[in-house]
């Protein structure tokens, strides 16, 4: 029978995506693995792959499309043996009804449609789906295959939801973030956050306009990255009860051993082979104090109190229209020099619109770093399923007592916004603490 291929959920997010380009023509043979298509989401150009073998009978959405909805149908194969204009002459058919899962990256309808009782809005898949292994073998997507060896997951531990039960790329992002086998969507944070409680309705064009003199204004239509952003900000501050924290850090000691590290790079082709920023230390320092206070490295669901066994560093970056965070896994255990370069690969992908989705998605904090456009301090938003973000300002001369005589000194207003429910003012406190101390006694960071 003829395949469907449909609009793939590439974040946890994401609602509808542009249908860039198409990377085969009708008439094609494809096989499992093959990217078929790039599609363009609210913060990124990713490349998608087909999930089964066939020939491309019909292209339903043109190259170019935007606003694609999730699971609508864009593509159909032929089957082995299947005749192709047959296989397209059915190409208006809907696809079968999908299970409201976790979203998936590689997605077609299956055989089997949804029983006549069921009701429109069904529940997540059950753990006991049907298994991707006969015998010793597990059916698995390459992308899944590849995603599963980065992190050290054994395929044959998670329950496939592709078809005829294929382990895809969203069955390894969920085992992931899920600590090993596939979870249950409503105990993992990245299943929170693909349901995210419904927001109040902003105040309607029509109320606001009439505020304002005809003609004295034009209307910009919001893109997908700034509803997601509107979106997800509205989610974080109903649902995270927010606490701040905020302590002043002197940067001279910081300041000095950082100048001294980048006189001391090695040139690489004329070019020295780090250039380290003081954010690049507010990472290290950040990850280390996690390191130090690991209660603090959580994240909060309805059932468990998830805590990570590594400080996964998300960075603010600005890019057109909104902003990203990129994240430096496994921050704590990397070099001063190691965070400035990975950081500088993933900033300028984050401006090309070029990152992963397992280069933003996840970690375990984030750090906002406001200092270099001159502002002194903020309270920055937690992002959900993180339960702390650490704004940084600007580090400028102020005059401190020291052992009672006023002197100049460089200082940095920090805050610290903590999930009220995980981390408590006490623990925020003996987090920012930690990371305070690294700041002011930077040789620690190189340890």
């Amino acid at each position: 029978m003829p395949i469907n291929i449909t609009m793939p959920a590439l974040s946890p997010t994401m609602e509808e995506g542009n249908l860039a380009k198409w990377l085969v023509k009708e008439g094609d043979t494809v096989k499992s693995g093959d990217v078929i298509a790039e599609i363009e989401t609210d913060k990124a150009t990713m490349e998608v792959e087909a999930v089964d073998e066939g020939v491309v009978a019909k292209l339903v959405v043109p190259a170019g499309t935007e606003g694609v909805k999730v699971n609508a149908l864009i593509a159909v194969l032929a089957a082995d043996g299947e005749d192709v204009a047959a296989a397209a002459s059915g190409a208006g058919a809907a696809p079968a009804p999908k299970a409201a899962e976790a979203p998936k990256a590689e997605t077609k309808a299956e055989a089997a449609p949804a029983p006549a009782a069921a009701p429109a809005a069904a529940a997540p898949a059950p753990a006991t789906a049907p298994t991707a292994a006969t015998g010793n073998r597990t059916f698995s997507s390459p992308l899944a295959r590849r995603l599963a060896k980065e992190a050290g997951i054994d395929l044959s531990a998670i329950s496939g939801s592709g078809p005829h039960g294929r382990v895809v790329k969203s069955d390894v992002e969920a085992a992931v973030s899920g600590g090993g086998a596939k979870a249950a969507p409503v105990a993992t944070p990245q299943a929170a956050a693909s349901a995210p409680a419904a927001a109040p309705k902003g105040a309607s064009d029509d109320s606001v306009l009439k505020l304002f003199e005809p003609g004295s204004y034009e209307l910009v239509p919001h893109d997908g990255m700034r509803k997601i952003i509107a979106k997800r900000l509205v989610e974080s501050k109903q649902t995270v009860p927010h606490f701040y924290v905020t302590v002043d850090c002197e940067l001279d000691a910081l300041l000095a051993l950082r100048a001294q590290l980048n006189d001391a790079a090695p040139r690489k082709d004329s070019a020295p082979a780090y250039k380290l920023s003081v954010n690049d230390m507010v990472i290290k320092a950040m990850a280390l104090a996690l390191r130090d206070v690991p209660d603090a490295n959580v994240s909060w669901t309805e059932a468990n109190m998830v805590k990570h066994k590594h400080a996964d560093v998300g960075v603010a970056v600005s890019i057109p229209g909104g902003l990203i965070t990129p994240i430096i896994r496994k921050a704590e255990e990397k070099t001063l020099s190691a965070i400035s370069n990975e950081l500088r690969d993933l900033g300028k992908r984050a401006k090309d619109r070029k990152l992963k989705p397992e280069e933003f998605q996840g970690g375990t904090t984030s750090v906002s770093n406001m200092g270099m456009m001159g502002v002194k301090n903020f309270a920055a938003v937690i992002n959900p399923p993180h339960a702390t973000i650490l704004a940084v300002g600007a580090g400028e001369q102020r005059v401190i007592v020291r052992k009672g005589e006023m002197v100049i000194a460089t200082v940095m207003s920090v805050t610290l916004s903590t999930d009220h429910r995980c981390v408590d003012g006490a623990l925020g406190a003996e987090l920012l603490n930690a990371f305070k101390g690294y700041i002011e006694n930077p040789m620690g960071m190189l340890v």
